[in-house]
């Protein structure tokens, strides 16, 4: 009786952890989005740099600080990633459409749906980097130019 015991704990928690450890999905589209908030929500933001499309304009150490100073990230497993369907495709690029989980700073929704645009580079699903920073709350700083109007007396 032991060893059925035993045997039942042991399949019990390997299927346990196969699915919280492997979370393969069967898009590849699916996957990279899966793969791209793990990196985020493992704070790896040198090898989400490397991971992300349409990077011009900042640099791997800027990205990489900014990400620091992110409050909110994605949450973990289930939750993750849900409502995935591809809206349309091209052979380069790709409009997909998802809930993602997130977690973290004052007034962050539990969960964010909306559509991404995947770039198929390098043989590869590329989330792109503006969607990421959307994510983080990340907005583009204002311009510290001030007009001046004309008041007519």
């Amino acid at each position: 009786m032991s060893r059925l015991f035993f045997l039942f704990f042991l399949v019990i928690t390997l299927a346990f952890t196969s699915i919280c450890t492997a979370e393969q999905r069967n898009d590849p589209r699916e996957q990279a989005l899966s793969d791209t908030l793990d990196l985020w929500r493992e704070g790896r933001f040198e090898q989400l740099y490397d991971s992300l499309s349409h990077r011009s304009g900042m640099t791997r150490e800027r990205f990489v600080q900014n990400m620091k100073d992110v409050e909110i990230k994605p949450v973990c497993c289930f939750n993750k990633l849900n409502a995935f369907r591809l809206i349309s495709e091209k052979r380069t690029t790709a409009k997909v459409f998802a809930r993602l989980g997130m977690e973290g700073g004052p007034g962050t929704d539990a969960s964010q749906s909306r559509e991404f645009t995947l770039d198929h580079e390098e043989g590869r699903w590329k989330m792109r980097m503006t969607d990421v920073k959307n994510l983080a709350g990340a907005k583009k700083k204002k311009s510290h130019v001030s007009r001046v109007k004309k008041l007519s007396h």
